[in-house]
């Protein structure tokens, strides 16, 4: 199972900054290990991120993410002490859930 993300959401001004930090290899399944095979390709197809239940950002990736994504977005809305989740799923599956408190 991948580490947990980071997520840091602060408010300001009836704006929530939200900042994510994902553990992935985002492996594009195009390069090759020392003994000359193809690494097969493992990435992040979908992120979700709610504020209490309601969808604030939808996003589809593919291979053209780099290790290790940074996700930074906005909305409006959310109070501090609101909860606020980030999901993703991966090529093969996989999936992740954080969540994090507003500041």
């Amino acid at each position: 199972m991948a580490d947990p993300m980071r997520i840091r959401a602060a408010h300001k001004d009836g704006v929530t900054e939200v900042r994510v930090l994902m553990s992935h290899p985002m492996e594009t399944g195009q390069r090759k290990n020392a003994a000359g095979d193809t690494i097969p390709a493992h990435f992040i197809t979908e992120v979700d991120a709610t504020h209490n239940g309601k969808s604030v950002l939808k996003a589809q990736w593919s291979t053209a993410v780099s290790q290790n994504p940074f996700l930074s977005f906005k909305f409006k809305g959310g109070a501090k002490g609101d909860k606020l989740a980030v999901k993703w799923v991966d090529n093969k599956g996989d999936t992740r859930t954080d969540e994090a408190a507003i500041a």
